[in-house]
């Protein structure tokens, strides 16, 4: 087994996960079978219970893993299907080693940081590494590691010790380092500084890991005297110095990466032997370029709650990306804050409410994403009234779809105050429902969560077309509402249909509105299995309508 080892330096959000993720389309083009492991130094055990405004999105994983938002880069850019397992953190391996001592495993020894919590990490890197993530079922050939934070955290320390030990537990032969770094452009010349670099290099050595490959994050290609100044000071190869900056669109970096010779400096240093043939870096390269060339433009409104940080819907944006690339159009994402487009916002602020109505209505499609809570809940029920009066596309995804369905009893079926239980729970009305099994007490864990699987009950409809005319859909889930059972009837004799349901026949997890261009919701979420070359269904059919064509 071959390890690459990403750690950061100076600042968080430098573009670790992107990095490891373009390492590991690097050793996959070399002909390797990858497979990748995100440390998360918090005490949670996973970042299920964690706000989108403090962490970014929660990623869902096919076990029900609800995982940091890096583990649907390296799925996306690998194309493979990682475990909560490939999560570990903090939480994770602390429970661990206290159950083990609880039940006696450690034979009266004292438990401590140094060995127990360090061999626990190892041990938990190797199990998981070897575990295949891909469709062949075979064992990875090599892991890419990322340890999330800022080397010299006080929180990732055990785990910079466990890597430590780890080189010499799988051979120095066997594992490269690579250190992702700031160099900021300063003062009125421009002048590249090093200093930053140094320091946190400095500090990594002075924790006993030399990094291989320092990658340096800058806005401006790094001038040869820069990269000679941290060659010197960083005790890299000038080779090993590799310019990580500024590009058009994030499917430039593995190329950026191959060609300053990062794909040479792996194979030396883990002895593995470069292909000739590297069709899945050309296919990148076109893929790269393709993006670069789109002109024409959609225009997608997306009402949320988190509207502010981009990353709380991070796979919600790569999907609709990847649409618009298939459907070769540039895309544009008119952000609109739900609450804005409520009444209470037309007295407070008419300026605001009325530049929010002008951009949902002058956009090619609508979608909701999924959320939680009731803040803005009301502008995304007229939202999705708009888009349904209006015959405008809409994608309503998980919450999305229960605020169709609310939007719709309420103003076809002349159901007064039909609302969810989430936000009422004494509604007269309840269309959404908590769901029977779900617990109330503990809140992390406790969802519908991970792939289930959705069979189509009706013949031909947009959304089934879309998936290929499957007898079936294999989805991830995060939601502990649904749709009430006892107004499926109702619901779907005036014209919203359910046109697929989980396998007992009672769960709604696809609806579809007759005599609409498109009108589609889903309880699950697609976006988590979007792939840059096989866009999600739902998210394309949307796309598609916006931009006029026949689905």
């Amino acid at each position: 087994m071959k390890y690459v080892v990403v750690t950061g330096g100076v600042l968080s959000g430098l573009g670790k996960g992107v990095t490891a993720s373009s390492i590991g389309v690097l050793l996959k083009s070399a002909g390797l079978r990858v497979t990748a492991i995100k440390i998360d130094p918090y005490v949670n055990s996973d970042a299920g219970t964690m706000s989108p405004f403090e962490h970014g999105e929660v990623f869902v994983l096919d076990d029900g893993g609800e995982a940091d938002l890096d583990l649907g880069n390296y799925e996306r850019f690998l194309d493979i299907s990682l475990s909560k397992d490939n999560n570990i953190t903090t939480g994770k391996v602390y429970s661990s080693v206290i159950e083990k001592e609880r039940r006696g495993d450690y034979l009266g020894k004292t438990v401590q940081v140094v060995p127990h919590i360090t061999d626990e990490i190892q041990n938990w890197i190797e199990r998981v590494a070897c575990v295949s993530s891909d469709s062949s079922s075979l064992p990875p050939d090599a892991c890419v590691i990322e340890l999330g934070g800022t080397v010299g955290d006080i929180e990732s320390a055990p785990f910079v010790e466990s890597l430590r030990q780890f080189q010499f537990r799988v051979g120095r032969e066997n594992i490269c380092f690579v250190h992702v770094s700031l160099v900021p452009v300063m003062g009125p010349v421009g002048e590249q500084k090093t200093k930053p670099t140094q320091h946190t290099v400095k500090e990594l050595r002075g924790l006993g890991i030399i990094p291989d490959i320092l990658v340096c994050r800058s806005e401006v290609p790094l001038i040869d005297e820069t990269r000679e100044k941290l060659s010197a000071f960083c005790h890299v190869s000038p080779e090993a110095v590799i310019s990580a900056h500024d590009v058009v669109n994030i499917y430039h970096v593995p190329i950026m990466m191959d060609k300053q010779g990062v794909s040479k400096l792996l194979s030396n240093k883990l002895n593995f032997k470069l292909k000739k043939d590297r069709k899945l870096l050309d296919d990148w390269e076109i893929m790269a370029n393709h993006v670069n060339s789109l002109e024409e433009i959609v225009t997608i409104a997306m009402v949320g709650k988190y509207t502010g940080l981009s990353d709380s819907y991070l796979s919600v944006i790569k999907a609709l990306q990847h649409s618009s690339y298939s459907v070769g159009r540039k895309l544009i994402i008119d952000w609109i804050e739900s609450n804005n487009l409520e009444d209470e916002v037309k007295v407070s602020n008419p300026e605001l409410y009325e530049d929010s109505w002008r951009m949902l209505k002058e956009a090619d499609g609508i979608l909701v994403p999924g959320g939680f809570g009731s803040r803005g809940i009301e502008g995304k029920i007229k939202a999705a009234k708009y888009a349904r009066e209006n015959k405008v596309p809409y994608l309503g995804v998980c919450l999305g779809l229960q605020i169709a369905t609310i939007e719709f009893c309420r103003n076809v079926l002349g159901i007064e105050n039909a609302n969810s239980a989430e936000f009422a729970e004494d509604t007269e009305n309840p269309v959404i429902i908590f769901m029977p099994e779900i617990s109330k007490t503990h809140m992390g864990g406790t969802m519908r969560l991970g792939t289930k699987s959705t069979p189509f009950l009706v013949d031909d409809c947009k959304i089934r077309r879309l998936y290929g005319n499957k007898s079936h859909v294999d989805e991830r889930h995060r939601h502990r509402y649904e749709v009430n059972p006892e107004l499926i009837e109702k619901i779907e004799s005036a014209g919203l249909v359910f046109v697929g349901k989980d396998e007992t026949g009672q769960r709604c997890e696809i609806m579809e509105l007759k005599n609409h261009p498109y009108y589609v919701g889903t309880q699950y979420h697609p976006e988590f299995k979007s792939r840059p070359n096989r866009p999600s269904p739902p998210f394309l059919g949307l796309l598609k309508a916006a931009c006029g064509i026949e689905i």
